[in-house]
């Protein structure tokens, strides 16, 4: 009884690789009995020409069929090749790379992040995760592997530093302190569905500034209280062994340092500092200097073909958002190099190369996950299941006919639900917005209002989903530093980790919207919540 009871425990730790495998598979039998159901749904576009709504009809995309496995095989490549999360973890981890092995990360972890109490720490941590959803999803590739590595140096658990960049990132998407790419992404379906009741309805990019600014903040606090008060004690310490970086040995290193050697010690890495700091003035110089239009050879970084500021910066050919990950990239690069130069950490170029490479050991297993993943959601997309799925929720709710409040929090539910199926706010806002916009306006919400709404339903269960592509980073560093190898983390030990916050940070939402309606406050300069 026993022994049986041990094999079925045993059996529940499938790795991530394997369970997404299986996901694949179901997918594509799901696929094939829906089709055969003749499963499908339709929803209405807005002609921009004519502003009037036309119908799309959207059916299953059969992948249990000759040709539905011909694209399965035909598409592989490509799919992994075009996958986003890995160009942009790739592409970060260089310079992280970089800057870890010349001791400049350490330095400033343990000189300067590790002076602030942890309440603090966390803050910044879920702040500058939210306001990273300025620039698409590069917080991801950039704050999980970076988080991991500045709490692990400052001796808090590295699986809790990557919990809490994921769960800013997430499930603060779409907030920030900025306008960026979610306006140059929501904003012409929010005019368009508009316009359908008024036609000289008028969008601004600033239309929810004020909401976007005051929720980050919001999200940040309540996101600290969650993260120390619950996650943080269920994670506990991290038990540090040999394979991690030698952390009891390391413990004990930089004791003797301090004790023998720290006046030479500081007296290089003040002059390492200094040199990076150097360097990083001249980098953030040359970046605000290029995307600075109409000066002698400034506007590199801008698409020059649009006519609105935010849509070269964040359009969708804008080099700025496109280069964002590597300029990023580039400057833990150079301040690294410029740190190790001064610090006397760094020998010579090969020192470098050789000290860099041995950081990309432990990031084999995640390729070869982004890989299984790349082909789940490729499947997933072809199939149209989560489109359908989006409709026949916008359609349920047109027919409950709601006003005000309620109104409010069933579109919120409905498009956190959707969120969990399609994940791309374009996408959805395309479905819902002809619906939700209207019933917004003609219950005396502004479509300013419903956009919010839509930011809100988005940002809600971002995290909670695996059919999020960058949710791959994050179950796979949390393997990274797991130290029970036989017992990895899982979609659903994965999910487990965020449920307090995905849960809290959704009542957050709920109440800050709906408490922001009822008083009347304005969303952004001369915007009401209602009409």
């Amino acid at each position: 009884m026993f022994e049986k009871k041990k094999l079925r425990l045993k059996k529940f730790y499938f790795h991530p690789v394997t369970v997404f495998l299986v996901l694949i598979f179901l997918t594509i039998i799901l696929s094939g009995i829906l089709s055969l159901l003749q499963t499908q749904a339709t929803y209405s576009v807005v002609n921009p020409n004519t502003l009037e709504l036309e119908p799309t009809l959207v059916t299953v995309e059969n992948l249990f069929s000759f040709d539905g496995i011909k694209f399965i095989i035909s598409n592989a490549a490509k799919n992994f090749l075009s996958f986003a999360p890995l160009g942009t973890l790739l592409i970060s981890l260089i310079g992280l790379t970089v800057a870890e092995a010349t001791g400049f990360i350490e330095m400033l972890t343990r000189r300067h992040i590790s002076k602030f109490n942890k309440y603090v720490v966390t803050f910044l941590v879920i702040f500058i995760s939210i306001v990273s959803s300025l620039i698409n999803e590069v917080g991801y590739a950039i704050l999980i592997p970076l988080m991991a590595l500045v709490y692990f140096i400052n001796n808090r658990n590295p699986i809790l530093g990557i919990v809490t960049a994921f769960c800013g990132v997430s499930f603060g998407c779409g907030v920030s302190i900025f306008v960026g790419s979610t306006e140059v992404a929501l904003i012409n379906y929010t005019k368009l569905a508009a316009q359908l009741i008024d036609e000289n309805a008028h969008i601004a990019l600033s239309s929810n500034l004020i909401f976007i600014i005051v929720a980050s903040i919001i999200l940040s606090i309540v996101g600290t209280i969650i993260i120390e008060a619950l996650i943080a004690p269920r994670i506990g310490k991290y038990k540090k062994d040999e394979e991690f970086a030698k952390t009891e040995q390391y413990n004990v290193l930089a004791v003797e340092e301090e004790e023998q050697q720290e006046l030479e010690k500081e007296k290089y890495e003040k002059r390492g500092l200094t040199y990076a700091l150097i360097v990083s003035i001249v980098v953030l110089f040359i970046v605000i200097y290029s995307l600075i239009p109409n000066l002698p050879y400034s506007g590199m970084l801008l698409d020059m073909k649009e006519i609105t500021y935010l849509n070269q910066l964040f359009g969708d050919n804008a080099y700025f958002q496109d280069g964002f990950t590597y300029m990023v990239s580039l400057f833990f690069i150079l301040a690294g190099i410029a740190y190790g130069i001064g610090s006397k950490s760094l020998k010579n170029d090969k020192d470098l190369i050789e000290k860099t490479g041995k950081k990309f050991n432990n990031i084999g297993s995640i390729i070869i996950l982004i890989f299984v993943v790349s082909q789940f959601i490729a499947v997933w997309r072809k199939t149209n299941i989560g489109t359908i799925i989006t409709i026949w929720l916008t359609n349920l709710l047109e027919q409950m006919q709601l006003s005000g409040v309620p109104l409010l929090i069933v579109t919120l539910l409905f498009i956190a639900v959707a969120n969990l199926f399609l994940t791309s706010p374009a996408s959805k806002w395309a479905i819902f917005s002809p619906v939700v916009v209207p019933m917004f306006m003609q219950s005396n919400i502004s479509p300013q209002f419903a956009q919010i709404v839509m930011r809100a339903g988005d940002s809600m269960t971002k995290g909670f989903t695996p059919l999020l592509a960058s949710f791959v980073i994050y179950i796979g560093y949390l393997n990274i530093y797991n130290l029970h190898k036989d017992k990895p983390f899982t979609i659903r030990k994965s999910l487990q980790l965020v449920t307090p916050y995905f849960l809290l940070i959704s009542v957050a939402w709920i109440v800050l919207v709906v408490l922001w309606y009822i008083v009347g406050l304005p969303v952004g300069p001369g915007v009401s919540p209602t009409i």
